[in-house]
């Protein structure tokens, strides 16, 4: 069994809360510890940090460093700022591991968000650098009643509305539970009491009969919707709708998509920023941008006791070498390519770096010549869930209701062979591929498809993978040793976090990295 359908069994057997729980033993997810705003108390006098990395991590540790009263200096690697915040618009190219270059053909106004693409309400850290740094939000649509969750195995492989599934389970497994309390055998400490108000709990909330049976009726249809609503005039009263058997449910298998809609971390309200999730990059890059360096491939890293000096290479210039010294370092580089660099650390924090592998992630952006899913299906945002390689459908959370083109995100796989399938593929059999996957789900997708664009983040050359994958293992034994300040040298990213894969992560390992070294400095 894999790890996400274990978790998903845990979430609807034992509720949400016990599959968070189970998401953070397995270091998926930890609450945001973002306490306010970060206070560097005390004279640096003077001291130099480099930085390495222009990611949120690295931004956010020059942004409040030079405010401290640092001399800062940040390394990066690509031609542009924020690492994995990053927002694919039409003229925009890519060049992944291989040499395959893409360059993306959406219409103006329109673009993917090939790595993070949407903030819970619970991150407090980015929320807050948000609000300081004046990045408009909107609210992201995650759970849309009116998607799809699609098995090609189950309903002929006609996709079903989300709400159909939950409701319908929903309610079947509240006509069980009526029964069992209402014949009182539940077994436990539960009173006579307990048991009354409970069987009239799940009436209201399984939209049971008097007879505390889920069937056809005007009641669970105001839940699951009616085969034709309700209009005005002659004709104009509702007719119910039919109930899918729970039998075909369970068997179906879709009911395990439901968690997606009830893990903490995507419960509303979720955010995106307006205009693309680069804003947030961009937002940070106005107050740090002169402090950066790009095109600079580290090579190098050595430490003594009175500085770090990293050798590096300018990428437009191959074989043109440069040294940087300051007297602190902060490295946000990703373990993946850290590894491979020369650096001078003790073996605790080597041994960790080398520990953690990085998730596989492939994303697929897919233009279409007009919002179908909105004026055919009645689909305004929020996710579909099927079991085809392509894995789910995103719709935009923008321009709701509007004639012209739109973008959809055609594919996101996560780890498993889906993904390593898809990173195998060049570009443009990644798109194709989404597309046709896609029309098993929305048949208009082959005839409105115009362009597409993907990313496969194990392709990538700045991150090789999408984020650290700890084990709960490698957390035990390595974690600690690579949060640890080492000599002169401190590591941050979301790497280094308990939040993995999100940008909360990265900002939060960031502040408790520069907090850390700054009570070393002061004390000094």
């Amino acid at each position: 069994m894999s790890r996400r359908n274990l978790l998903s069994l845990i979430g609807l057997t034992a509720g949400t809360a016990a599959m968070y729980q189970a998401m953070t033993s397995l270091g998926l997810a930890v609450e945001s510890g973002y306490k306010g705003p970060v206070k560097l108390e005390g004279d640096p006098k003077g001291a130099s940090v480099l930085i390495l990395g222009a990611g949120l991590a690295g931004m956010t540790a020059a942004l409040e460093l030079r405010q401290a009263g640092y001399k800062v200096k940040i390394l990066e690697y690509n031609n542009r700022s924020g690492g994995r915040n990053w927002t694919l618009r039409g003229g925009d190219t890519y060049t992944e591991l291989g040499g395959a270059t893409q360059k993306c053909e959406f219409d103006e106004g329109l673009y993917i968000n090939p790595g993070p693409w949407r903030i819970p309400y619970h991150h407090n850290g980015l929320l807050a650098y948000c609000r300081r740094l004046g990045v408009t939000l909107e609210p992201f649509q995650q759970i849309n009643h009116n998607a799809f969750l699609h098995s090609s195995k189950a309903f002929g492989g006609k996709p079903q509305r989300v709400r159909d599934i939950k409701i319908d389970f929903q309610g079947h497994v509240s006509e069980l539970l009526a029964k069992v309390a209402h014949t009182g055998k539940l077994e436990g400490g539960v009173t006579k009491q307990d048991q009354e108000m409970l069987v009239e709990a799940l009436r209201s909330w399984g939209a049971l009969d008097k007879d505390y049976a889920y069937t056809k009726s005007v009641a669970n249809s105001e839940f699951r919707g009616f085969a034709k609503d309700p209009g005005g005039g002659l004709g104009a009263a509702p007719v119910p709708s039919d109930p899918i058997a729970l039998t075909d449910i369970l068997s179906s298998g879709l009911w395990g998509s439901l968690a997606n809609f009830a893990l903490y971390e995507f419960q509303t309200t979720m955010f995106q920023p307006v205009g693309g999730v680069d804003m947030i990059g961009k937002a940070f890059t106005k107050e740090v941008g002169d402090l950066i360096t790009y095109n600079a491939k580290v090579s190098k890293i050595h430490q003594d006791d009175k500085g770090v000096t990293v050798t590096y290479e300018d990428v437009q210039k191959p074989g043109t070498m440069a040294e940087e010294k300051a007297d602190w370092c902060i490295c946000t580089i990703p373990l993946t390519i850290l590894s491979q660099i020369e650096i001078n650390v003790g073996a605790p924090m080597q041994a960790a770096i080398e520990a953690v592998p990085y998730a596989s992630s492939v994303k697929v952006g897919l233009q279409f010549k007009r919002r179908f899913w909105e004026q055919d299906e009645l689909i305004f945002g929020g996710v579909s869930y099927t079991d085809l390689p392509i894995t789910q459908i995103s719709y935009p959370s923008t321009s709701f209701n509007t004639n012209g083109k739109g973008v959809l995100l055609g594919a996101y796989t996560w780890n498993g062979p889906h993904s390593y399938e898809f990173t195998s593929m060049a570009p443009e059999e990644r798109v194709k591929r989404a597309v046709e996957y896609g029309s098993q789900i929305h048949p208009q997708y082959k005839d409105e498809f115009e362009n597409g664009i993907s990313m496969a983040w194990h392709r990538s050359p700045f991150t090789l993978g999408c984020a650290g994958d700890w084990t709960e293992e490698a957390r035990k034994e390595h974690y600690d040793n690579l949060c640890q300040i080492d000599g002169r040298i401190v590591l941050a990213g979301e790497h280094a976090s308990y939040i993995p894969a999100w940008m909360e992560g990265a900002i939060l390992s960031s502040l408790d990295a520069i907090t850390r070294l700054h009570q070393r400095v002061v004390a000094g």
